[in-house]
């Protein structure tokens, strides 16, 4: 018998009906056959193999032949056997049916093919909720072939993602622990909070917190004085979309071939421009205490260093090619896809010894 706590765990709601539906023709027919064996013991003095032939002929409608022959009141017994036997496969075959009709089975092997591809993520993201910013972080995502799992409880979005292939999704209310340890937060990189509501921001925030104190989130703020509370919770980045948008529209007016330049770049994919930041220490240390010219980054690899992060948090925007790379900082480089793999190529190359 299928468990109750499998679909739970899994919260396909519509389905877990499904299976109680099943669950429970199953327990009917168990019953008549139990009711049927020790009916057939008492009234007609079966020993509990013969009881059990009996039955077994009685509900599948065989009708190889008796055991012995039926008293009268055997006879009543066996109809109204038949009769509660016909009730429940009636049952059994119309959950089972409707089941498959309405292709719930379909939707159930496929969300359980996607729970178990989630399971098997690492260093991937969590996006909370599946409005407009989470369908256009997840859409930034797929172009750059970042792993991620969306977490959301509205049907309408589900069936929604559903119809993506493979798209990564869980139904679920992401203020749940346990929705997020399903999520992965345990081996997960990063979290990004996106629902509408403050509070839902809040809770959500400080339980990933308290489930990986290692992971990067990142959470929306709908109200200003949330953001404080926000980066108590644990939050790492705060963004307030509606502030976000003044400052573009104010830059429209003041600089618009600026912001232009900048929507080409992040609507041109992967493929051709690219942002990357990469740690020095994850890369080599032939490198370190040498500067951008000398290392002919530029034309080794074609990128352009943008920027230098130090270790205290400090940026250097446009380094000069004079700049120092040492332990601990991120470098910020510009290129496209081909241009970024082979800084990342070369970095491990010199860090590799003589």
């Amino acid at each position: 018998m299928i468990k109750l706590q499998l679909y739970e765990a899994l919260r396909f709601e519509k389905t877990a009906r499904y299976l109680r539906r099943f669950n429970s023709s199953l327990l009917a027919l168990m019953g008549v056959l139990i009711f049927g064996i020790i009916g057939y013991m008492i009234i007609e003095g079966y020993t509990f193999a013969e009881a059990f032939y009996m039955e077994i002929i009685t509900i599948s409608t065989v009708g190889y032949g008796e055991v012995k022959n039926l008293s009268e009141a055997g006879r009543i017994f066996t109809s109204i056997l038949i009769v509660l036997n016909m009730g429940v496969a009636a049952y059994a075959i119309s959950t089972v049916t409707s089941f498959i009709l309405d292709g719930e089975l379909q939707k159930y092997l496929k969300d359980y093919r996607v729970y178990q591809k989630i399971q098997e993520l690492r260093d991937h993201t969590i996006i909370c909720g599946f409005g407009r910013h989470g369908q256009e972080i997840t859409q930034e995502f797929i172009k750059n072939n970042v792993p991620f799992v969306v977490i959301e409880n509205n049907e309408d979005k589900i069936r929604e993602m559903r119809l993506q292939d493979d798209f990564l999704f869980l139904n679920g209310d992401a203020t749940h622990d346990q929705i997020l340890k399903e999520a992965g937060i345990a081996t997960a990189k990063s979290l990004i909070v996106t629902t509408g509501e403050d509070a839902e921001n809040v809770f959500i925030t400080l339980s990933a917190r308290q489930l990986n104190h290692r992971l990067n989130i990142i959470s929306r703020a709908v109200d200003k004085i949330t953001e404080k509370k926000l980066k108590r919770a644990g939050a790492d980045q705060v963004v307030i979309p509606e502030r976000l948008g003044g400052f573009y529209m104010a830059t429209l007016v003041r600089k618009p071939e600026v912001v232009e330049f900048f929507t080409l770049i992040s609507n041109m994919g992967s493929a051709q421009i690219q942002f990357e930041e990469i740690e020095t220490d994850s890369i080599g240390y032939e490198h370190l205490g040498k500067s951008i010219k000398s290392l002919n980054i530029r034309g080794r690899t074609g990128v352009n260093v943008i920027g230098l992060r130090d270790s205290d948090g400090n940026y250097t925007i446009n380094p000069s090619p004079e700049s120092i790379i040492q332990s601990g900082m991120r470098i910020i480089v510009l290129g496209d896809e081909q241009q970024v793999q082979t800084f990342k190529t070369e970095m491990i190359k010199w860090s590799e010894p003589d």
